[in-house]
């Protein structure tokens, strides 16, 4: 599917979710990067409106600024871009532990209504359908950075109502469930996808849908999510691509 925006520039669903989570980087954050779409959003981010953003990896690279997205945590580049490279168990501690992440910016295989993730197994466990490249650092980020962005494509296998496994918390079981356990983070903030935005209730942790992208619907939204998606009276559209958006995000995913 595409998208009309500026004269006769068109998007793809990909390409709108990717800049419409760019678009919520600050400038001037630190933040630790997941690899994927969140890694080209992010880097997109300081293309824009975030030039001073610094971007962390787990790999140990602070204030990467790879020419492209990296393929792993252990692309080269990262490294050679990097403002410093230290000790991962230093990223953790002293950085990410310490409370000096702002944004954790991670992908998701399954997310449930309240933001927790699963990127470990679909089905079960010990016999799954699908191995998951596993936990890494994700658990960490989404305990201790001080909010997380999440974003993925919208479907009802990714969108579930009950995880095939936990591997990383979001806003747990609701109300003041995640504070009880002791995590330092605020927990996820917005889940972007392809069709739209999510955003937390503020009593209940609830993903709710508050903005949908151009030519998408709120009935489209319900039928992609596994579990009953309450909708804001107030839903938002959230603003075409521009020209130049598009033009730097795919110059970002060329290498260019």
């Amino acid at each position: 599917m595409t998208a009309t925006v500026d004269s006769a520039v068109e998007a793809t669903t990909d390409e709108i979710m990717t800049i419409v989570a760019a678009r919520e980087l600050r400038d001037g954050v630190v933040c630790f990067v997941g690899i994927g779409m969140p890694s080209t959003a992010a880097n997109l981010a300081k293309k824009l409106q975030a030039p001073n953003a610094v971007l962390v990896y787990e790999s140990g690279t602070i204030g990467a600024k790879p020419t492209k997205p990296p393929l792993s945590i252990g692309d080269g580049e990262l490294a050679e871009t990097a403002d410093a490279v230290v000790s991962v168990p230093e990223i953790f501690a002293y950085w990410l532990q310490a409370g000096r992440v702002d944004v954790g910016f991670l992908g998701a295989a399954q997310v449930d209504k309240y933001g927790n993730i699963n990127t470990t197994v679909v089905g079960d466990y010990d016999h799954p359908k699908v191995r998951l490249p596993g936990a890494g650092g994700a658990p960490e980020i989404a305990a201790s950075a001080k909010q997380t962005f999440i974003m993925l494509r919208q479907n009802a296998r990714a969108f579930v109502d009950q995880l095939d496994f936990r591997t990383s918390v979001g806003n747990y079981k609701g109300g003041n469930s995640r504070a009880s356990l002791g995590m330092t983070g605020a927990g996820p903030t917005v889940i972007i996808t392809d069709i739209g935005v999510m955003r937390p209730d503020p009593v209940t942790g609830e993903f709710v849908l508050t903005a949908l992208h151009p030519g998408r619907t709120a009935e489209e939204a319900i039928a992609a999510t596994g579990w009953a998606l309450k909708v804001s009276p107030e839903v938002m559209s959230t603003e075409p691509p521009t020209a130049t958006e598009l033009q730097l995000l795919r110059a970002l995913q060329a290498g260019a």
